[in-house]
């Protein structure tokens, strides 16, 4: 009997697998023409390519190089295509390593979700200011008076070409959320996912390699237009690491909106933060309250199939424990 429950045990864990998984969630949501997989076909200068390249960025075989381990490299990558997708989740596998140690490595890489793309510059390798929005991965502190921040930092940055990055300040006087992470020189598969849905943007981790999102940052009033570029570029300076992207991969939600909100234009919407809302989420996060993000439908259906099977191998396992107590039973009475 043992071997029977242990098997369905077993088939409970393969069938519960998907409902946390990366891509099992999103089904066949995936926007291919905004994605970056191996074998990178579609990168470079040749005819038809999604992904542009520039700086120094080279494709190495396993990875989009976006800078190598040395000093003074920038380089970045851009689709070629605009997005114009309303709800999207986008996943970054990504790699930083090198051989500095402890504070001697730099400077760091970013995401871009940009309505300029392809133009080199002082901010992680890419242009200053920008619109659009930024998602930076910090490796090295420039302010070292301020002692409350740990480095590797990750942190957002929403701009209407208005405001520029202060790297004397690490970002902190215009970014709207970030956290710590220890996501350097792993031997694991470490990833990133930005999610903007319904104004909100959040920004999860996995780099404990635990094969679970960890939320690093969660904002509500977040305005951004369709028709933007994504994006990845990085820098080295006098300290250097390799800014590795393995792939993006970029999710359409799928998210009931009412008819009338349907059919706005989002192309001219002024990349902007309501700092009443922002400010009121952050109040929420304090108390402790459970702030539902946006479902897909897909997802739904397969927290549902889930719970379901959840409950069928449950039973099938409460049934056989009991059929076996019967047997006990009757063999003590023979």
């Amino acid at each position: 009997m043992e071997p029977l429950v242990a098997m369905v045990l077993g088939l409970l864990l393969l069938l519960l697998a998907p409902c946390r998984g990366d891509d099992g969630d999103h089904g066949d949501f995936i926007k291919r023409e905004h994605s970056l997989m191996k074998p990178y076909q579609g990168v470079g200068s040749s005819p038809g390519a999604q992904w542009d390249i520039t700086g120094n960025t080279v494709v190495i075989g396993h990875a989009v190089r976006l800078t190598a381990d040395q000093q003074s490299k920038l380089g970045a990558m851009w689709n070629t295509v605009p997005c114009h997708v309303t709800d999207w989740e986008l996943h970054v596998h990504f790699k930083v390593h090198g051989q500095g140690k402890k504070n001697l490595h730099g400077d760091g890489f970013a995401v871009w979700y940009t309505k300029d793309k392809m133009q080199l510059g002082s901010v992680f390798g890419s242009r200053d200011p920008f619109h659009g929005l930024a998602i930076f991965v910090d490796t090295y502190r420039n302010d070292f008076d301020d002692h409350d921040r740990l480095f590797p930092f990750v942190t957002a940055m929403v701009n209407n070409g208005s405001l520029r990055y202060d790297h004397s300040k690490d970002g902190k006087t215009t970014e709207i959320g970030g956290c710590y992470a220890d996501l350097r020189n792993k031997d694991y598969d470490t990833y990133m996912a930005v999610r903007y849905s319904r104004q909100r943007l959040t920004v999860m981790l996995d780099v404990d390699n635990r094969d679970e999102w960890r939320e690093c940052l969660d904002v509500a009033g977040v305005s951004l237009p369709t028709g933007y570029h994504f994006g990845a570029s990085a820098v080295t300076g006098d300290l250097s690491d390799n800014h590795d992207v393995v792939s993006l991969k970029l999710y359409e939600l799928s998210v009931e909106r009412p008819a009338e909100d349907a059919e706005v234009d989002r192309s001219g919407v002024l990349p902007a933060v309501d700092l009443s809302l922002a400010q009121r989420a952050s109040a929420d996060d304090s108390a402790g309250s459970a702030r539902a993000a946006p479902m897909s439908g897909w997802r739904l259906f397969l927290l549902l199939l889930c719970a379901l099977l959840a409950v069928v191998v449950c039973a099938v396992v409460g049934l056989l424990i009991y059929q076996r107590r019967q047997e006990h039973s009757r063999k003590r009475f023979y």
